[in-house]
């Protein structure tokens, strides 16, 4: 299990058990994972700046910012004087900005991270991918937590995985969307590193977020590391 990573993504979490999910998460997760939308590039509105700033307040954990918005440079520094630790921002939207934005986050001392949406193809990040601490897979549509995993995306990840092998890149493999006992072996065959783990995968399996954590652990390893016949 120590060669994967699991990260609660808080947009699913109980807001009303806030400091208890999140103490209890200091002890497992490997990090934090922060969506902010915009209602514009994605239709949702979720978290913010604040609640990077709130949750930095009570966790040393990194976290990751999830930039699901139209304009990623006008919230890069806000997230960062939050205490965002990775900035992972979508590919689709810093075409003609990416080098800068790269640059500006890396010379302020944190993690950069690029998401791609399903149908997003890996040809738009070759030419910095070297510059790449993460990169996120959506396989599901950006925006809304519940939905099905998309199968095609099997594919997607096997080919970043052949490339981080064939060139000897550190970055993450991360997958956010449909994380759960159905994709686990499936997910991690095709080389997945971290799992964003939202509600099917996590926060829907018990109310007690510690028995949550434990079925979660118990289903991945019997999906991943248990034999089919």
């Amino acid at each position: 299990m120590n060669h994967y990573k699991f990260s609660p993504s808080l947009m699913c979490m109980d807001l009303t058990s806030f400091r208890e999910q999140v103490e209890f998460f200091n002890n497992y997760a490997y990090s934090y994972h922060v969506d902010i939308m915009d209602g514009h590039f994605v239709k949702n509105i979720t978290l913010s700046p604040y609640f990077i700033e709130q949750l930095k307040k009570i966790t040393n954990i990194p976290i990751d910012a999830h930039l699901m918005v139209e304009n990623p440079g006008d919230f890069i520094d806000q997230v960062i004087d939050a205490g965002a630790d990775i900035i992972s921002l979508h590919a689709e939207t810093i075409n003609g900005e990416a080098f800068r934005l790269i640059n500006d986050i890396k010379l302020k001392g944190k993690q950069f991270g690029v998401v791609l949406n399903p149908e997003t193809s890996l040809d738009l990040i070759m030419y910095y991918i070297h510059k790449v601490d993460k990169i996120t897979i959506m396989t599901v549509d950006p925006g809304f937590a519940g939905q099905k995993f998309i199968p095609e995306m099997r594919e997607k990840i096997r080919e970043i995985r052949d490339i981080k092998l064939a060139n000897n890149y550190e970055f993450t493999i991360t997958i956010d969307g449909s994380c759960n006992k159905k994709t686990y072996r499936v997910l991690a065959e095709a080389g997945a590193e971290e799992f964003i783990l939202g509600s099917s995968g996590l926060f829907n399996l018990d109310k007690d977020i510690g028995k949550a954590w434990n079925k979660m652990r118990e289903q991945f390893h019997k999906e991943v590391f248990t034999e089919k016949i």
